[in-house]
Protein backbone atom coordinates (compact mmCIF):
# COMPACT_ATOMS: atom_id res chain seq x y z
CA UNK A 1 0.00 0.00 0.00
CA UNK A 2 1.12 3.41 -0.84
CA UNK A 3 2.54 5.32 2.12
CA UNK A 4 -0.62 7.69 2.92
CA UNK A 5 -2.71 4.67 3.05
CA UNK A 6 -0.77 2.85 5.81
CA UNK A 7 -1.52 6.30 7.75
CA UNK A 8 -5.37 6.65 7.04
CA UNK A 9 -6.17 2.50 7.54
CA UNK A 10 -3.83 1.64 10.84
CA UNK A 11 -5.55 -1.55 11.57
CA UNK A 12 -3.91 -3.17 7.64
CA UNK A 13 -0.90 -4.33 7.57
CA UNK A 14 0.14 -5.55 3.76
CA UNK A 15 0.70 -8.73 2.47
CA UNK A 16 2.63 -9.93 -0.01
CA UNK A 17 0.45 -11.18 -3.40
CA UNK A 18 1.65 -14.67 -3.63
CA UNK A 19 5.04 -14.75 -1.88
CA UNK A 20 7.04 -17.41 -1.69
CA UNK A 21 6.59 -18.30 1.84
CA UNK A 22 3.20 -19.59 0.98
CA UNK A 23 4.46 -21.63 -1.32
CA UNK A 24 6.09 -23.90 0.91
CA UNK A 25 4.58 -27.77 1.31
CA UNK A 26 1.21 -28.60 3.65
CA UNK A 27 -0.71 -31.60 4.46
CA UNK A 28 -3.59 -29.74 2.78
CA UNK A 29 -4.82 -30.44 -0.81
CA UNK A 30 -6.00 -26.91 -1.14
CA UNK A 31 -7.66 -24.75 -4.03
CA UNK A 32 -4.85 -22.83 -4.74
CA UNK A 33 -2.01 -23.99 -6.44
CA UNK A 34 0.02 -22.07 -3.33
CA UNK A 35 -0.32 -22.22 0.05
CA UNK A 36 -2.98 -19.60 1.51
CA UNK A 37 -1.77 -17.02 3.89
CA UNK A 38 -2.66 -18.93 7.36
CA UNK A 39 -4.87 -17.01 9.83
CA UNK A 40 -4.60 -16.96 13.53
CA UNK A 41 -6.94 -14.41 14.90
CA UNK A 42 -9.64 -12.25 14.03
CA UNK A 43 -11.38 -9.55 15.32
CA UNK A 44 -14.96 -8.55 13.28
CA UNK A 45 -13.58 -8.04 9.69
CA UNK A 46 -10.05 -7.64 10.62
CA UNK A 47 -7.56 -11.16 10.23
CA UNK A 48 -4.33 -11.41 11.51
CA UNK A 49 -1.82 -13.85 9.42
CA UNK A 50 0.95 -15.43 11.13
CA UNK A 51 3.31 -13.08 10.36
CA UNK A 52 1.38 -10.81 12.40
CA UNK A 53 0.10 -8.57 9.32
CA UNK A 54 -3.73 -7.86 9.39
CA UNK A 55 -6.01 -7.52 6.52
CA UNK A 56 -9.28 -6.92 6.07
CA UNK A 57 -12.20 -8.89 4.88
CA UNK A 58 -14.39 -7.09 2.35
CA UNK A 59 -16.18 -9.90 0.93
CA UNK A 60 -17.01 -11.88 3.68
CA UNK A 61 -14.73 -15.03 3.03
CA UNK A 62 -17.61 -16.03 0.03
CA UNK A 63 -20.26 -13.70 1.36
CA UNK A 64 -20.36 -15.93 4.31
CA UNK A 65 -19.28 -13.92 7.13
CA UNK A 66 -22.00 -11.61 7.77
CA UNK A 67 -21.20 -10.43 11.09
CA UNK A 68 -17.26 -10.90 11.03
CA UNK A 69 -15.48 -13.00 13.85
CA UNK A 70 -15.69 -13.11 17.22
CA UNK A 71 -19.09 -11.77 18.05
CA UNK A 72 -19.89 -12.05 21.69
CA UNK A 73 -23.08 -12.85 21.37
CA UNK A 74 -22.45 -15.95 19.40
CA UNK A 75 -19.50 -16.66 20.96
CA UNK A 76 -21.45 -17.17 24.11
CA UNK A 77 -24.51 -19.02 22.45
CA UNK A 78 -21.99 -21.56 21.39
CA UNK A 79 -20.20 -22.09 24.32
CA UNK A 80 -24.19 -22.41 26.48
CA UNK A 81 -24.32 -24.95 23.87
CA UNK A 82 -21.50 -26.82 23.92
CA UNK A 83 -21.87 -27.24 27.98
CA UNK A 84 -25.71 -28.40 27.24
CA UNK A 85 -25.69 -30.44 24.37
CA UNK A 86 -22.79 -30.85 22.03
CA UNK A 87 -24.13 -33.76 19.75
CA UNK A 88 -27.73 -35.51 19.57
CA UNK A 89 -28.21 -38.49 15.77
CA UNK A 90 -31.31 -35.94 14.41
CA UNK A 91 -33.17 -39.82 13.75
CA UNK A 92 -33.40 -40.29 17.30
CA UNK A 93 -33.57 -36.89 19.21
CA UNK A 94 -34.29 -33.42 18.03
CA UNK A 95 -32.98 -30.25 20.03
CA UNK A 96 -33.71 -27.42 21.25
CA UNK A 97 -31.79 -24.75 19.02
CA UNK A 98 -32.91 -26.74 16.01
CA UNK A 99 -36.30 -26.43 16.91
CA UNK A 100 -36.06 -22.32 17.77
CA UNK A 101 -34.33 -22.10 14.48
CA UNK A 102 -36.79 -23.71 12.30
CA UNK A 103 -39.60 -21.47 14.21
CA UNK A 104 -37.62 -18.18 13.61
CA UNK A 105 -37.37 -18.75 9.93
CA UNK A 106 -40.72 -19.81 9.36
CA UNK A 107 -42.13 -16.98 11.13
CA UNK A 108 -39.53 -14.46 9.31
CA UNK A 109 -40.99 -15.86 6.41
CA UNK A 110 -43.74 -13.32 5.66
CA UNK A 111 -45.73 -17.00 5.35
CA UNK A 112 -43.96 -18.12 2.48
CA UNK A 113 -42.64 -21.27 4.46
CA UNK A 114 -44.18 -24.01 6.51
CA UNK A 115 -41.38 -26.49 7.42
CA UNK A 116 -37.61 -26.63 7.68
CA UNK A 117 -34.94 -29.74 6.70
CA UNK A 118 -31.64 -28.92 7.90
CA UNK A 119 -28.71 -29.33 6.21
CA UNK A 120 -24.43 -28.87 6.92
CA UNK A 121 -23.83 -26.49 4.14
CA UNK A 122 -25.14 -24.57 1.08
CA UNK A 123 -24.23 -27.80 -1.52
CA UNK A 124 -25.96 -30.12 0.95
CA UNK A 125 -29.00 -27.94 1.08
CA UNK A 126 -29.25 -27.69 -2.91
CA UNK A 127 -29.04 -31.68 -2.82
CA UNK A 128 -32.08 -31.96 -0.06
CA UNK A 129 -34.23 -29.44 -2.40
CA UNK A 130 -33.60 -31.68 -5.13
CA UNK A 131 -34.31 -34.81 -3.37
CA UNK A 132 -37.61 -33.21 -1.29
CA UNK A 133 -38.95 -32.06 -4.79
CA UNK A 134 -38.84 -35.51 -6.17
CA UNK A 135 -40.37 -37.23 -3.00
CA UNK A 136 -42.86 -34.50 -3.08
CA UNK A 137 -43.38 -35.41 -6.94
CA UNK A 138 -43.97 -39.32 -6.05
CA UNK A 139 -46.00 -38.58 -2.77
CA UNK A 140 -48.02 -36.57 -4.95
CA UNK A 141 -49.07 -39.03 -7.19
CA UNK A 142 -46.81 -37.19 -10.03
CA UNK A 143 -44.12 -39.93 -10.44
CA UNK A 144 -44.19 -39.42 -14.21
CA UNK A 145 -41.87 -35.92 -13.57
CA UNK A 146 -38.02 -36.35 -13.51
CA UNK A 147 -36.70 -33.36 -15.02
CA UNK A 148 -34.94 -30.32 -13.92
CA UNK A 149 -34.96 -27.17 -15.48
CA UNK A 150 -31.92 -24.98 -14.61
CA UNK A 151 -30.21 -22.12 -15.86
CA UNK A 152 -26.95 -21.35 -17.93
CA UNK A 153 -24.24 -19.56 -16.58
CA UNK A 154 -25.63 -20.67 -12.81
CA UNK A 155 -23.68 -22.22 -9.58
CA UNK A 156 -25.78 -24.83 -7.13
CA UNK A 157 -23.23 -26.39 -5.64
CA UNK A 158 -20.26 -28.76 -5.87
CA UNK A 159 -21.86 -32.49 -5.67
CA UNK A 160 -22.41 -34.25 -9.35
CA UNK A 161 -26.58 -33.32 -8.96
CA UNK A 162 -26.17 -29.71 -7.83
CA UNK A 163 -23.28 -29.17 -11.02
CA UNK A 164 -25.93 -30.96 -12.74
CA UNK A 165 -29.03 -28.63 -12.47
CA UNK A 166 -26.73 -25.55 -12.55
CA UNK A 167 -24.20 -24.77 -15.17
CA UNK A 168 -20.93 -23.36 -14.42
CA UNK A 169 -18.79 -24.33 -16.95
CA UNK A 170 -15.42 -24.42 -15.48
CA UNK A 171 -16.86 -26.75 -12.00
CA UNK A 172 -18.70 -28.70 -14.50
CA UNK A 173 -15.79 -29.65 -17.20
CA UNK A 174 -13.76 -31.86 -15.02
CA UNK A 175 -16.62 -33.95 -14.15
CA UNK A 176 -19.08 -33.27 -17.73
CA UNK A 177 -18.37 -37.44 -18.29
CA UNK A 178 -19.94 -38.73 -15.27
CA UNK A 179 -22.68 -36.08 -15.31
CA UNK A 180 -26.48 -36.72 -15.38
CA UNK A 181 -27.57 -34.81 -18.62
CA UNK A 182 -30.81 -36.85 -19.00
CA UNK A 183 -32.36 -34.98 -16.21
CA UNK A 184 -30.98 -31.82 -16.13
CA UNK A 185 -31.64 -29.46 -18.57
CA UNK A 186 -31.21 -25.46 -19.56
CA UNK A 187 -32.42 -21.99 -20.59
CA UNK A 188 -30.61 -18.68 -20.95
CA UNK A 189 -29.55 -16.71 -17.88
CA UNK A 190 -31.21 -13.52 -16.37
CA UNK A 191 -28.64 -10.56 -17.41
CA UNK A 192 -29.84 -8.07 -19.34
CA UNK A 193 -26.75 -6.09 -19.51
CA UNK A 194 -25.12 -8.44 -21.61
CA UNK A 195 -27.93 -10.94 -22.96
CA UNK A 196 -30.73 -7.94 -23.89
CA UNK A 197 -31.10 -7.47 -27.26
CA UNK A 198 -30.28 -3.68 -28.39
CA UNK A 199 -33.96 -3.08 -29.71
CA UNK A 200 -35.52 -5.19 -26.94
CA UNK A 201 -37.27 -2.96 -23.70
CA UNK A 202 -36.62 -4.57 -20.16
CA UNK A 203 -40.47 -6.31 -20.69
CA UNK A 204 -39.62 -7.60 -23.95
CA UNK A 205 -36.72 -9.98 -22.72
CA UNK A 206 -38.55 -11.12 -19.39
CA UNK A 207 -41.15 -12.24 -22.28
CA UNK A 208 -38.41 -13.79 -24.46
CA UNK A 209 -37.23 -15.85 -21.27
CA UNK A 210 -41.01 -16.52 -20.18
CA UNK A 211 -41.22 -17.74 -23.71
CA UNK A 212 -37.94 -19.73 -23.48
CA UNK A 213 -38.94 -21.38 -20.44
CA UNK A 214 -42.08 -22.38 -21.50
CA UNK A 215 -41.15 -23.90 -24.97
CA UNK A 216 -38.39 -26.18 -22.81
CA UNK A 217 -41.58 -27.32 -20.74
CA UNK A 218 -42.82 -28.26 -24.30
CA UNK A 219 -39.86 -29.49 -25.61
CA UNK A 220 -39.68 -32.47 -22.34
CA UNK A 221 -43.20 -32.62 -21.95
CA UNK A 222 -45.15 -30.53 -19.45
CA UNK A 223 -45.92 -33.33 -17.10
CA UNK A 224 -42.35 -34.64 -16.89
CA UNK A 225 -40.85 -31.33 -15.13
CA UNK A 226 -40.63 -31.36 -11.53
CA UNK A 227 -39.47 -27.57 -11.21
CA UNK A 228 -37.40 -24.80 -12.09
CA UNK A 229 -34.29 -23.90 -10.49
CA UNK A 230 -32.44 -20.57 -10.05
CA UNK A 231 -30.45 -18.28 -7.79
CA UNK A 232 -32.57 -15.64 -7.11
CA UNK A 233 -29.24 -13.57 -7.34
CA UNK A 234 -26.37 -14.87 -9.44
CA UNK A 235 -23.51 -15.03 -7.18
CA UNK A 236 -19.98 -15.41 -8.55
CA UNK A 237 -20.49 -17.14 -11.77
CA UNK A 238 -21.63 -13.50 -13.18
CA UNK A 239 -20.98 -11.44 -10.56
CA UNK A 240 -24.00 -10.39 -8.38
CA UNK A 241 -26.81 -10.39 -11.25
CA UNK A 242 -30.20 -9.37 -9.64
CA UNK A 243 -32.69 -10.16 -12.70
CA UNK A 244 -34.58 -7.84 -14.21
CA UNK A 245 -38.08 -6.24 -13.15
CA UNK A 246 -41.18 -8.82 -13.45
CA UNK A 247 -38.67 -12.17 -14.20
CA UNK A 248 -39.51 -14.48 -11.12
CA UNK A 249 -42.74 -13.12 -11.92
CA UNK A 250 -43.13 -15.11 -15.15
CA UNK A 251 -41.07 -17.73 -14.51
CA UNK A 252 -43.48 -18.56 -11.79
CA UNK A 253 -46.36 -18.08 -13.81
CA UNK A 254 -44.56 -20.81 -16.10
CA UNK A 255 -44.32 -23.24 -13.79
CA UNK A 256 -47.83 -22.77 -11.78
CA UNK A 257 -49.51 -23.11 -15.58
CA UNK A 258 -47.50 -27.21 -15.87
CA UNK A 259 -47.99 -27.59 -12.26
CA UNK A 260 -43.96 -27.83 -11.82
CA UNK A 261 -42.22 -26.36 -8.49
CA UNK A 262 -40.46 -23.19 -8.94
CA UNK A 263 -37.17 -23.08 -6.58
CA UNK A 264 -35.02 -20.72 -5.61
CA UNK A 265 -31.64 -21.17 -4.28
CA UNK A 266 -29.77 -18.34 -1.82
CA UNK A 267 -27.96 -20.74 -0.47
CA UNK A 268 -25.20 -21.68 -2.75
CA UNK A 269 -22.61 -19.43 -4.85
CA UNK A 270 -19.03 -19.86 -5.14
CA UNK A 271 -17.18 -22.26 -2.91
CA UNK A 272 -20.60 -23.76 -2.85
CA UNK A 273 -22.90 -22.11 -1.05
CA UNK A 274 -25.99 -18.88 -2.57
CA UNK A 275 -24.83 -16.08 -1.31
CA UNK A 276 -27.44 -13.64 -1.78
CA UNK A 277 -29.71 -14.91 1.05
CA UNK A 278 -30.27 -14.50 4.52
CA UNK A 279 -29.52 -10.48 4.70
CA UNK A 280 -27.23 -9.73 2.05
CA UNK A 281 -29.87 -7.66 -0.15
CA UNK A 282 -30.81 -6.19 2.39
CA UNK A 283 -34.12 -7.90 3.04
CA UNK A 284 -34.26 -11.25 4.60
CA UNK A 285 -34.59 -13.05 1.72
CA UNK A 286 -33.60 -11.68 -1.84
CA UNK A 287 -36.86 -12.43 -3.37
CA UNK A 288 -38.22 -9.97 -0.83
CA UNK A 289 -36.19 -7.50 -2.25
CA UNK A 290 -37.98 -7.41 -5.74
CA UNK A 291 -40.62 -6.18 -4.66
CA UNK A 292 -43.51 -8.58 -6.59
CA UNK A 293 -44.13 -10.76 -3.70
CA UNK A 294 -42.77 -14.11 -5.79
CA UNK A 295 -42.14 -16.76 -2.83
CA UNK A 296 -40.45 -20.13 -3.83
CA UNK A 297 -42.04 -22.85 -3.37
CA UNK A 298 -38.69 -24.44 -1.84
CA UNK A 299 -35.80 -22.24 -0.73
CA UNK A 300 -32.24 -22.64 -0.03
CA UNK A 301 -30.21 -21.11 2.61
CA UNK A 302 -27.09 -21.07 3.87
CA UNK A 303 -24.08 -18.72 4.21
CA UNK A 304 -25.81 -16.03 6.27
CA UNK A 305 -27.86 -18.72 7.93
CA UNK A 306 -25.00 -19.54 10.15
CA UNK A 307 -22.46 -16.38 9.30
CA UNK A 308 -19.51 -18.86 9.31
CA UNK A 309 -19.21 -19.16 13.16
CA UNK A 310 -20.77 -23.00 12.59
CA UNK A 311 -21.36 -25.00 8.83
CA UNK A 312 -25.27 -25.14 8.24
CA UNK A 313 -27.61 -25.32 5.60
CA UNK A 314 -31.70 -25.25 5.50
CA UNK A 315 -34.21 -26.26 2.77
CA UNK A 316 -37.44 -23.92 3.60
CA UNK A 317 -40.83 -25.65 1.98
CA UNK A 318 -44.25 -23.99 1.28
CA UNK A 319 -47.36 -25.21 2.69
CA UNK A 320 -48.11 -26.68 -0.66
CA UNK A 321 -45.14 -29.07 -0.38
CA UNK A 322 -45.24 -29.63 3.39
CA UNK A 323 -48.70 -30.75 3.15
CA UNK A 324 -47.95 -32.36 0.04
CA UNK A 325 -45.46 -34.40 2.23
CA UNK A 326 -47.22 -34.99 5.21
CA UNK A 327 -50.03 -36.18 3.93
CA UNK A 328 -48.32 -39.28 2.43
CA UNK A 329 -45.18 -40.87 4.11
CA UNK A 330 -45.08 -37.72 6.80
CA UNK A 331 -41.04 -37.42 6.83
CA UNK A 332 -38.09 -36.30 4.93
CA UNK A 333 -36.33 -39.39 2.90
CA UNK A 334 -32.67 -37.53 3.42
CA UNK A 335 -30.52 -37.20 5.71
CA UNK A 336 -26.96 -36.43 6.91
CA UNK A 337 -25.03 -37.23 10.27
CA UNK A 338 -24.80 -34.14 11.61
CA UNK A 339 -28.37 -32.34 10.12
CA UNK A 340 -29.88 -29.97 12.89
CA UNK A 341 -26.61 -29.80 14.38
CA UNK A 342 -27.11 -28.46 18.36
CA UNK A 343 -23.85 -26.24 17.88
CA UNK A 344 -24.77 -25.21 14.04
CA UNK A 345 -28.23 -24.55 15.35
CA UNK A 346 -27.30 -22.42 18.07
CA UNK A 347 -25.17 -20.34 16.01
CA UNK A 348 -27.48 -19.72 13.38
CA UNK A 349 -30.07 -18.54 15.83
CA UNK A 350 -27.65 -16.72 17.77
CA UNK A 351 -26.58 -14.69 14.43
CA UNK A 352 -30.21 -14.15 12.78
CA UNK A 353 -30.98 -12.72 16.64
CA UNK A 354 -28.09 -10.58 16.46
CA UNK A 355 -29.41 -9.25 12.69
CA UNK A 356 -32.76 -8.34 14.11
CA UNK A 357 -31.39 -6.85 17.41
CA UNK A 358 -28.67 -4.99 16.02
CA UNK A 359 -31.30 -3.65 13.23
CA UNK A 360 -28.47 -4.49 10.92
CA UNK A 361 -30.70 -5.22 7.69
CA UNK A 362 -31.47 -1.48 8.01
CA UNK A 363 -27.39 -0.83 7.82
CA UNK A 364 -27.32 -3.61 4.79
CA UNK A 365 -29.48 -1.03 2.97
CA UNK A 366 -27.58 2.01 3.70
CA UNK A 367 -24.01 1.13 3.57
CA UNK A 368 -25.24 -0.83 0.50
CA UNK A 369 -25.96 2.56 -1.07
CA UNK A 370 -22.94 4.25 0.18
CA UNK A 371 -20.72 1.59 -1.27
CA UNK A 372 -22.70 1.70 -5.06
CA UNK A 373 -22.49 5.58 -4.67
CA UNK A 374 -18.37 5.34 -4.43
CA UNK A 375 -17.86 2.56 -7.00
CA UNK A 376 -19.37 4.57 -9.33
CA UNK A 377 -18.20 7.37 -8.54
CA UNK A 378 -14.54 6.06 -8.06
CA UNK A 379 -14.42 3.92 -10.63
CA UNK A 380 -16.51 5.27 -13.56
CA UNK A 381 -15.93 9.17 -12.47
CA UNK A 382 -14.94 11.29 -15.35
CA UNK A 383 -11.20 11.51 -14.12
CA UNK A 384 -11.08 7.66 -12.77
CA UNK A 385 -8.51 5.91 -14.76
CA UNK A 386 -10.66 2.97 -14.18
CA UNK A 387 -13.73 4.39 -16.60
CA UNK A 388 -13.10 2.72 -20.22
CA UNK A 389 -12.31 -0.92 -18.51
CA UNK A 390 -15.60 -0.72 -16.35
CA UNK A 391 -18.59 -2.72 -17.98
CA UNK A 392 -21.18 -2.58 -15.30
CA UNK A 393 -21.42 -2.29 -11.57
CA UNK A 394 -24.73 -4.37 -10.33
CA UNK A 395 -25.57 -5.84 -7.24
CA UNK A 396 -27.94 -4.89 -4.29
CA UNK A 397 -27.62 -4.72 -0.33
CA UNK A 398 -24.33 -5.51 0.50
CA UNK A 399 -23.35 -8.01 -2.42
CA UNK A 400 -22.26 -5.76 -5.17
CA UNK A 401 -19.84 -7.13 -8.32
CA UNK A 402 -17.62 -4.86 -10.92
CA UNK A 403 -17.34 -5.85 -14.69
CA UNK A 404 -14.54 -5.24 -16.29
CA UNK A 405 -14.96 -4.99 -20.52
CA UNK A 406 -12.08 -6.59 -22.84
CA UNK A 407 -14.03 -5.77 -25.73
CA UNK A 408 -13.08 -1.80 -25.54
CA UNK A 409 -9.96 -0.17 -27.27
CA UNK A 410 -8.30 0.25 -24.40
CA UNK A 411 -8.24 -3.18 -23.10
CA UNK A 412 -6.91 -4.52 -25.95
CA UNK A 413 -3.78 -2.53 -25.43
CA UNK A 414 -3.18 -4.39 -21.79
CA UNK A 415 -0.52 -6.70 -21.33
CA UNK A 416 -1.51 -8.83 -18.47
CA UNK A 417 1.02 -11.44 -19.42
CA UNK A 418 -1.61 -14.26 -19.55
CA UNK A 419 -3.02 -13.93 -16.17
CA UNK A 420 -6.50 -12.95 -16.11
CA UNK A 421 -7.64 -9.01 -14.81
CA UNK A 422 -9.88 -9.72 -12.07
CA UNK A 423 -7.27 -12.27 -10.04
CA UNK A 424 -4.61 -9.60 -10.81
CA UNK A 425 -7.03 -7.25 -9.15
CA UNK A 426 -7.53 -9.28 -5.94
CA UNK A 427 -4.20 -10.39 -5.69
CA UNK A 428 -2.98 -6.48 -5.40
CA UNK A 429 -5.96 -5.60 -2.98
CA UNK A 430 -4.95 -8.40 -0.86
CA UNK A 431 -1.22 -7.18 -1.00
CA UNK A 432 -2.89 -3.65 -0.18
CA UNK A 433 -4.64 -4.89 2.78
CA UNK A 434 -7.99 -5.92 1.78
CA UNK A 435 -9.85 -9.52 1.03
CA UNK A 436 -11.88 -9.38 -1.95
CA UNK A 437 -12.92 -11.91 -4.94
CA UNK A 438 -12.12 -12.16 -8.56
CA UNK A 439 -13.82 -14.37 -11.25
CA UNK A 440 -13.62 -14.72 -15.19
CA UNK A 441 -17.04 -15.48 -16.38
CA UNK A 442 -20.56 -14.40 -16.76
CA UNK A 443 -20.22 -12.38 -19.97
CA UNK A 444 -20.83 -15.79 -22.36
CA UNK A 445 -22.14 -18.75 -22.06
CA UNK A 446 -18.79 -20.52 -22.30
CA UNK A 447 -18.09 -18.89 -19.36
CA UNK A 448 -14.93 -17.64 -20.57
CA UNK A 449 -14.94 -13.75 -20.70
CA UNK A 450 -16.42 -11.10 -17.97
CA UNK A 451 -14.11 -10.54 -15.58
CA UNK A 452 -15.28 -9.13 -12.07
CA UNK A 453 -14.33 -8.38 -8.59
CA UNK A 454 -17.06 -8.74 -6.16
CA UNK A 455 -17.67 -7.13 -2.79
CA UNK A 456 -19.87 -8.43 -0.08
CA UNK A 457 -18.21 -7.14 3.65
CA UNK A 458 -20.31 -7.46 7.07
CA UNK A 459 -23.54 -6.44 7.45
CA UNK A 460 -21.93 -4.26 10.81
CA UNK A 461 -19.58 -2.84 8.31
CA UNK A 462 -18.93 0.99 9.10
CA UNK A 463 -18.89 4.13 6.81
CA UNK A 464 -15.26 4.81 7.24
CA UNK A 465 -14.53 1.22 5.82
CA UNK A 466 -16.57 1.18 2.35
CA UNK A 467 -14.40 4.28 2.19
CA UNK A 468 -11.73 2.17 2.83
CA UNK A 469 -12.77 -0.71 0.86
CA UNK A 470 -13.16 1.24 -2.21
CA UNK A 471 -9.82 3.42 -1.47
CA UNK A 472 -8.34 0.12 -2.31
CA UNK A 473 -9.95 -1.45 -4.87
CA UNK A 474 -9.42 1.74 -7.34
CA UNK A 475 -6.33 2.19 -5.33
CA UNK A 476 -5.54 -1.83 -6.74
CA UNK A 477 -7.32 -1.72 -9.93
CA UNK A 478 -5.23 1.77 -11.29
CA UNK A 479 -1.81 -0.05 -10.17
CA UNK A 480 -2.92 -3.22 -12.26
CA UNK A 481 -3.65 -1.18 -15.26
CA UNK A 482 -1.43 1.14 -15.25
CA UNK A 483 1.65 -1.65 -14.68
CA UNK A 484 -0.19 -4.00 -17.92
CA UNK A 485 -0.17 -0.67 -19.86
CA UNK A 486 3.48 -0.08 -19.25
CA UNK A 487 4.51 -3.57 -19.63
Amino acid sequence: MNGGSVKKYTKIRTVPTQPSEFKQPTSILHRTPWRPPVCVSAEGSYITLEDGRTVYDAVGGAAVSCLGNSHPKVIQALKDQVDTVSYVYNMQLSNAPAEALAKQLIDSSDGAFEIVGYASGGTEAMEGVLKVSRQYVLETGQGQRVNFIGRHLSFHGNSLATLSVAYHPTRRKPYQAIMDTTHFHHVSPAYAARFKGSEESEEQYVERLRKELEDKFLELGPDTVIGFVAETVVGATTGCVPAPKGYFKAMKSVCEKYGALFILDEASGYFCYVMSGMGRMGTLHAWQSFGDGVAPDIQAVAKGLGGGYASIGAVLMSKKVAEGIRGNSGLWKHGHTYQAHPLACAAALAVQEVIQEEDLLRNVQAQGQYLRQLLGERLCGPNALAAPYVYDIRGGGLFWGVEFDYDVVEATRLNLKGDQLAMLIQGRALKNGVVMMGFTGGANVEGTKGDHIILAPAYNVKKEEIEMIVDILVQSVEEVLTEAKSA
